[in-house]
C-alpha cells in the first residue's frame, strides 16, 4: 500500500505541473509543485506549492490556484484513471527559504557548511 501512495503522489505531482502549466499564466513568479501528499484514502491531496517571488506574488498564486482548484482537479482527473481524483489543497511551500536562511546564519557564524558537488548528479 506504501509504494502505491508514493506512485499516486508523483503522478499527481507531475500532471499538477503540466496542467498548471497548461491552463493558468502567473505574471513574474516561477510556480512549482514542489510535493504531493495524499491521504490513505485517496480522497484528500495536499499540495504544496513553491512559488519565487514576493509575499504578495504568493498569495496571489494561492488564490488564483484555489479559484481553479475545480479546472484542475477536473485536468488531472483526465490524464490519471481513478476511483476518486483527490480533492486538492492548495498551500505555500517555505523550505527554500528556511533552507537560504539556514546557509546565511552558518556564513554569517563561520561555520563550513559542503555544498552539492557536480558530479554527485
Amino acid at each position: 500500500m506504501k509504494h502505491r501512495l508514493e506512485r499516486v503522489r508523483e503522478v499527481i505531482k507531475r500532471e499538477l505541473g503540466m496542467a498548471i502549466t497548461r491552463t493558468l499564466t502567473f505574471e513574474g513568479v516561477l510556480v512549482t509543485v514542489n510535493a504531493v501528499d495524499v491521504t490513505p484514502d485517496l480522497k484528500q491531496a495536499h499540495i504544496y506549492i513553491g512559488v519565487i517571488g514576493n509575499d504578495a506574488q504568493k498569495r496571489q498564486v494561492l488564490e488564483t490556484l484555489e479559484k481553479n482548484r475545480a479546472l484542475l482537479q477536473q485536468e488531472v482527473s483526465k490524464r490519471i484513471v481513478m476511483k476518486f481524483t483527490p480533492i486538492f489543497h492548495f498551500k505555500i511551500d517555505y523550505s527554500v527559504e528556511r533552507g537560504t536562511r539556514v546557509i546565511d546564519i552558518m556564513d554569517n557564524l563561520g561555520l563550513p557548511h559542503q555544498k552539492p558537488d557536480d558530479s554527485q548528479f
